[in-house]
C-alpha cells in the first residue's frame, strides 16, 4: 500500500531554485533514507511533505487513513507535565475507554442480567483491547527505557530538563503514538551510542513506513532499504543501504563520466569542423548543417556539477616519540563534581584511539583534562618528548568572535601572506564573500570548517577531537576520514559516529564512572569483544552461583574468542597490505613519471634541475623500499595466523 506519492514537486525560496520536479514514493514498512549535502533541500522537502511549508507546483498524494508523525530538527516538548503524564496524554482516547469499562463493570455488579450491558461491556473491551489498552504502560516503559528515562525520571517536571533531554522525549512520544509513516529530521542527535542501537532495532520492527534524514551512516546502513539522493535540486533512487548507495552511485559516476567524455569529444568535432567550413562556399551548407545538429542536441551536464568538495589534509612538522601520554589513576570531573576516576590509559605513536561510553560519562571532559582545559583532581598524566597537541572541541567555544573568517585565521598565523590564507580557506569551501562573514554569523557546519582549517595550520602531531564529525554532512564527513587516514600523527577522538570509528580507530578505550577498558580493533570488534565478555562473565556468575566448576562449554567460548581475536588481526593485517600496495603502486607512477623527466633533454642539460629531480626521485624510491619492508613484515604476520 502506498503511503506518500510526491509528483513534480518544485520549490524556490525567492530566486533560488530548491527543489525541482522531485518524485519520490514510499510504501507501507518502507524504510527511506534522504540524503545530499548540507543546503541541498533534504529537510525543505520533509517539511513540505508534514505540511508545515507550502511549495510552489506539484502534487502531494496521501490517503486520508494515513496518519503521518514528523520530528524535526532539534524539536523538543515544551510542556509544564511530568514526563510520564506527558506520555499518557497520547493515550487519552484508550485511557478514557479504560475508565469507561470500570463504570461498566460497576453497573454490571448491580445489573449482572442486563444483556445489553454485557454487549456493550464485551465490545468495549475487545475495542480497548485493539488499541493496545494492555499494554499501553508496558509499551511507555519500555520507549522510555530506551531513550535513556528510567523509573526514577517520570515524575521529573520537563521544564526541568536539558535540551538534549527535550529532544529524547519528543522522540519517545513520537515513537509511542505510532504513525503510519514516521518521518524523521536528524533523529541521532543527542543520542549516545547505546541508545542508538536501541533506536535501530526498534525502527527494524516497526510497524509502519519511515522516513528519515541523517548523516549516521552506520544508522542508515543498519536501518534503511530504500537511499534517495537530493542533488542539484534533483532526487535520485538508489535501493538498499547506505552502503550500496554509495556503490552504485560511484558506477553511475564512472558511467556518467564516461559518457560525458565521449559527447564532449564529439561537440569539439562538431564545433571544429564548423569553424573550419563555414566559410568556404563549397562546405557552408554542411557546416549549417552540422551547427544545426550542435544546437538541437541536448549536451549532457557534467556529472562532477557545481557541487564543490573541501580537500584537505593534515601533516606534522616533526614525530613524537614512542610515548605520547601516560596515564595513571586520573581523576577527572568540574569543580566541586567528579565524574570518573581510576582511568588508566597509554596512547603511543600512530595510535589511533575512540574514547567511548555513555552520555555523562565523562569523555569530552577528559579530553578537556588532558589539553589542560580543565584541572584533575587526582592521578597524573605525562606526555612524551616532542608532543605537539591539535585539539578540536565539539562546543566550538573558542569561534564566537567578530571578525572575519580571513581574520580569525591570518591574527593566528599573520606572517602568511593573504593569498595563502584564502588559499587555505577556499580548501575548506570558503572563497568569495564568505571569507568576509563575521565567525559569530556562522553555521554549525562552516563553523566546523573553519576549525578544522585552524587545525590543519597548527600541523601537530597529536589529534584530539572532540565529535569532529558533528554538523558536517556526508561528504564533508568522507573528506575528513580520508584525511585523517592519512595523517602521520597520532589521533584520540571521542565520536558517536559509528561508521567514521570504524573507518578511524586502531583501538577502542572505553570509559566509565571507575576506570577504562582497552579493546585492540575497530567499533565493530569492540562490540563483538564485549558481548562475548560479557557472556564468559554471565556464566561464572551461572556457575558461582550454583557452586560448580567451570564448564567445557565456557572454555570452548574462551577458544572461541581467541580464534575470533587471530581473525579480526587477520582481517586488519589484510586491509594495511591493500592498503600499502595502493601506496606502492602510486609510488611506482610517480617514480616512472621522474625517471622520465631525467630523460628529457631540458632536464638532464640543466644541473639544478637534474638535481632536483634526482633528489626527489631519491626520496620516493627510499619510502617505496619502507613500503615493502612493512609489506613483508605483514605478510609474515599473516603466515604465522
Amino acid at each position: 500500500m502506498i503511503v506518500l506519492q510526491v509528483n513534480q514537486l518544485y520549490k524556490s525560496f525567492i530566486a533560488d531554485e530548491i527543489l525541482s520536479g522531485v518524485k519520490l514514493e514510499v510504501q507501507h514498512r518502507d524504510r527511506v533514507a534522504l540524503v545530499g549535502r548540507n543546503g541541498a533541500g533534504k529537510s525543505t522537502l520533509l517539511k513540505i511533505i508534514a505540511g508545515q511549508m507550502s511549495y510552489d507546483s506539484g502534487d502531494i498524494i496521501i490517503p486520508k487513513d494515513v496518519r503521518i508523525g514528523y520530528l524535526e530538527q532539534h524539536a523538543g516538548i515544551d510542556s509544564s507535565l511530568s514526563i510520564w503524564d506527558e506520555m499518557m496524554t497520547i493515550f487519552e482516547p484508550v485511557r478514557q475507554m479504560e475508565k469507561r469499562l470500570r463504570h461498566l463493570e460497576q453497573q454490571m455488579a448491580e445489573r449482572y442480567d442486563d444483556a445489553k450491558l454485557l454487549a456493550d461491556y464485551d465490545q468495549l473491551q475487545h475495542d480497548f483491547k485493539d488499541a493496545g489498552g494492555y499494554q499501553y504502560e508496558a509499551d511507555t516503559r519500555s520507549v522510555l527505557h530506551g531513550m535513556q528515562f528510567f523509573q526514577d525520571d517520570y515524575d521529573k517536571p520537563i521544564t526541568s530538563l536539558s535540551g538534549g533531554q527535550r529532544t529524547r522525549l519528543a522522540l519517545a512520544k513520537l515513537l509511542l503514538s505510532k504513525p503510519d509513516l514516521l518521518i524523521l529530521d536528524e533523529p541521532t542527535n543527542h543520542l549516545d551510542i547505546e541508545t542508538l542501537s536501541w533506536l535501530e532495532n526498534y525502527l527494524k520492527g516497526y510497524d509502519g513506513a519511515i522516513l528519515i534524514v541523517s548523516h549516521d551512516r552506520y544508522f542508515l546502513d543498519q536501518v534503511v532499504s530504500i537511499v534517495y539522493e537530493v542533488s542539484r535540486h534533483k532526487v535520485n533512487k538508489y535501493t538498499g543501504n547506505y552502503s550500496a548507495y554509495l556503490e552504485e552511485k560511484a558506477k553511475n559516476y564512472e558511467r556518467d563520466l564516461k559518457t560525458f567524455e565521449r559527447q564532449m569529444d564529439e561537440k569539439a568535432k562538431l564545433e571544429a569542423f564548423i569553424q573550419k567550413n563555414i566559410a568556404r562556399a563549397s562546405t557552408t551548407k554542411m557546416a549549417q548543417s552540422r551547427r544545426k545538429q550542435l544546437e538541437r542536441t541536448e549536451w549532457m551536464d557534467s556529472p562532477d556539477g557545481d557541487e564543490k568538495s573541501a580537500s584537505f589534509g593534515f601533516t606534522i612538522d616533526r614525530q613524537t616519540g614512542n610515548d605520547v601520554l601516560t596515564i595513571d589513576d586520573l581523576a577527572i570531573g568540574y569543580p566541586n563534581k567528579e565524574i570518573s576516576r581510576d582511568i588508566t590509559m597509554r596512547v603511543y605513536r600512530e595510535d589511533r584511539i575512540a574514547l567511548v561510553g555513555p552520555n555523562g560519562v565523562g569523555k569530552s571532559t577528559l579530553l578537556k583534562t588532558i589539553v589542560k582545559d580543565l584541572t584533575q583532581f587526582n592521578g597524573t598524566i605525562q606526555y612524551g618528548s616532542n608532543v605537539q597537541i591539535g585539539y578540536y572541541d565539539q562546543e566550538q567555544a573558542k569561534l564566537n568572535s567578530n571578525k572575519s573568517v580571513l581574520q580569525e585565521l591570518w591574527d593566528e598565523w599573520p606572517l602568511l601572506n593573504e593569498k595563502d590564507i584564502r588559499s587555505t580557506l577556499g580548501q575548506f569551501l570558503f572563497s568569495g564573500d564568505d571569507v568576509t562573514k563575521s565567525v559569530n554569523s556562522l553555521s554549525g557546519g562552516e563553523k566546523a570548517r573553519l576549525a578544522l582549517a585552524k587545525l590543519m595550520m597548527q600541523k601537530a602531531n597529536v589529534l584530539i577531537l572532540d565529535e569532529p564529525t558533528n554538523h558536517l554532512d556526508l561528504d564533508s564527513k568522507e573528506v575528513l576520514e580520508n584525511a585523517l587516514i592519512d595523517y602521520p600523527g597520532t589521533l584520540l577522538f571521542v565520536s558517536h559516529d559509528r561508521y567514521f570509528i570504524n573507518r578511524i580507530a586502531s583501538k577502542v578505550v572505553e570509559l566509565s564512572n571507575n576506570g577504562a577498558f582497552e579493546y585492540l580493533g575497530d567499533y565493530d570488534y569492540y562490540i563483538e569483544k564485549k558481548l562475548e565478555l560479557e557472556e564468559i562473565e554471565a556464566a561464572k556468575r551461572a556457575a558461582a552461583e550454583a557452586n560448580q566448576p567451570v564448564t567445557p562449554t565456557q572454555v570452548k567460548t574462551t577458544t572461541s574468542t581467541i580464534d575470533k581475536d587471530a581473525k579480526k588481526r587477520e582481517r586488519q593485517i589484510r586491509r594495511s597490505i591493500e592498503d600499502i600496495e595502493q601506496k606502492m603502486a602510486s609510488l611506482d607512477d610517480t617514480i616512472a613519471a621522474l625517471e622520465e623527466q631525467l630523460c628529457d633533454p631540458d632536464v638532464f642539460s640543466n644541473h639544478e634541475k637534474a638535481f632536483a629531480v634526482q633528489t626527489d626521485l631519491d626520496a620516493q624510491k627510499e619510502a617505496h623500499e619502507a613500503l615493502e619492508m612493512q609489506w613483508l613484515e605483514l605478510n609474515e604476520e599473516l603466515e604465522t595466523l
